[in-house]
């Protein structure tokens, strides 16, 4: 059994906070499980990864708590969080910072996830 997982997001925009929950969760599922675990944001799903974006947004009408404050679980868990440089280019204004510690990896290191059998991907 592989204990390496890469999640690719792209359709869990800020426009759909309640999109993001999802895969988070299962990062965190799959780090108690002791496995390795890398969350890849591309396309516009990467501005959850600039200042403020994440602390701004809920997945849920009560509000009870912000996306921001499970991106910092997963970090806290040690998951890697990495920003597609396209998408960067593309989605992240002058003047914006990614939060820390946001790394950056082009589209060819998810790809590279997907064909290696070390590695498990899942894409929402």
């Amino acid at each position: 059994m592989t204990d390496k997982l890469a999640l690719l997001i792209w359709a869990a925009t800020p426009e759909h906070p309640e999109l993001l929950v999802t895969p988070l969760i299962h990062a965190l599922a799959a780090r108690a499980l002791d496995a390795e675990v890398e969350i890849h944001f591309a396309g516009p799903a990467v501005r959850w990864l600039v200042e403020g974006v994440a602390d701004a947004a809920y997945a849920a009408p009560s509000r009870e708590k912000a996306i921001g404050d499970f991106l910092r679980e997963v970090v806290a868990e040690d998951v890697r969080l990495l920003a597609c440089s396209m998408a960067c280019a593309a989605w992240v204004g002058a003047g914006e910072t990614l939060i820390p510690p946001a790394g950056a990896a082009g589209a060819t290191a998810f790809v590279g996830r997907a064909l290696d059998p070390a590695w498990r991907t899942l894409v929402f």
